[in-house]
């Protein structure tokens, strides 16, 4: 029976391959253009070992984004102002949506690629199941708002990766002006009716 390879050297080729399809959704022209032979041929292992890791494409992309969004994660969980549990609602929710977008605009192809990979629905994903939980927890707590489960839907809408990637792709928008939009537009949904 031959020697199992050591469970360092799993760590290790796990970390080559979401560094590799990293640097390859980064410099990509489409996200579907990354395939699972581009991604083993850049870290430098076999088809099969991204198989049994990660399953299929969709796993891998799957990883990789939890793996690149768990420390915005963190913060939000644990961490201190502006994004960490115990700010304002009114200064956390705009900040959990600009470290959203900052993120998406940092890995565009990337998030992209999660967007659109398979069959799969954005809004059944583990992350945005998250995300749409944290931000309802913060809406319902400013006084006067209502309906805060679709509220949470439409701020988190606004950082989907294709607008993103319209936006800036498309019509070039700078980074900053759809951060500045993206503030106008919380504050505007966060504003207490009269």
């Amino acid at each position: 029976m031959p020697d199992r390879k050591p469970r360092v050297d799993a760590a290790r080729n796990r970390e080559a391959v979401l560094a590799a399809a990293d640097a390859l959704f980064a410099h990509c022209e489409s996200p579907g253009a990354v395939t699972m032979a581009d991604i083993a041929a850049a870290a430098g292992v076999g088809k099969a070992t991204l198989f049994r890791g990660f399953g299929d494409r969709t796993g891998l992309i799957h990883a990789l984004f939890a793996t690149r969004l768990a420390p915005i994660g963190n913060a939000a969980e644990e961490g201190p102002p502006p994004l960490g549990p115990a700010t304002p609602p009114l200064e956390r929710v705009p900040a959990l949506l600009d470290a959203l977008l900052c993120f998406k605009l940092d890995h565009r192809h990337l998030a992209l690629a999660l967007e659109g990979a398979g069959s799969d629905s954005p809004y059944q994903a583990e992350h945005y199941e998250w995300w749409h939980g944290t931000l309802r927890a913060s809406l319902e707590q400013v006084p006067g708002l209502t309906g805060s489960e679709f509220t949470a839907h439409a701020l988190l809408a606004a950082v989907r990766a294709d607008l993103v990637e319209h936006l800036v792709g498309g019509q070039g928008m700078a980074r900053e002006e759809v951060r500045a939009q993206l503030a106008a537009f919380t504050a505007q949904v966060l504003r207490p009716a009269d």
